[in-house]
């Protein structure tokens, strides 16, 4: 019975997605102009959407300083990944890499979410720049190949840095331009 366990844990890990995020972002959440939310990633959705609960305080006359928390879901402004989840649509090449490389990168972690122009997308998703720490998600996703640079108009302030990451990407063989991932054409 151990070694039945045993025997399908190790199958589980061989077929996990191999993630490496070796390349950091050059993004830094100074570069920022101003203006975030803090929040906790309680849900990987897939590549490019999240779950956070976002922190918030109420000051208001009676309220004290009691927190509001509220669950929000979360697209990551400027980068776009093979699908993984959408209904009625095969998995992607490259998709559960993708999911998995969001899930290794942002999964129960604190962030910080960054609004650009738009507030949300028609799917009501909220539309961030995700910071961890210092460093910016949506590019790190991006430098590392897991991500490809999506430009969406008006939310296009760091557009030219993602579309040089991929640049870069694709160069250096990462992800989903790798020959060995989907013949290098995402």
């Amino acid at each position: 019975m151990r070694r039945t366990i045993v025997s399908l844990a190790l199958m589980f890990v061989a077929c996990a997605p191999r993630v490496v995020l070796t390349v950091q972002s050059p993004a830094t959440f100074a570069d920022e102009p101003g203006g975030y939310e803090e929040a906790e990633v309680v849900r990987v959705v897939d590549g490019d959407t999240i779950v956070v609960i976002v922190s918030g305080r109420s000051e208001g006359p009676g309220a004290g300083k009691a927190a509001i928390d509220r669950e929000a879901r979360v697209r990551l402004i400027g980068i776009d990944t093979p699908e993984s989840v959408k209904p009625g649509t095969p998995v992607e090449c490259f998709g559960r890499e993708a999911s998995a490389a969001a899930k290794a990168l942002l999964e129960g972690r604190d962030v910080r979410l960054v609004k650009d122009v738009e507030e949300t997308d028609t799917y009501d998703r909220l539309l961030r720049y995700v910071y961890i720490g210092d460093e910016m998600a949506n590019a790190r996703l991006v430098a590392n190949g897991y991500a490809t640079a999506y430009t969406y108009p008006p939310n296009i302030r760091w557009s030219e840095l993602f579309v040089q990451l991929q640049r870069e990407a694709r160069e250096g063989d990462r992800g989903l331009w790798s020959a060995e991932t989907c013949s290098g054409n995402p």
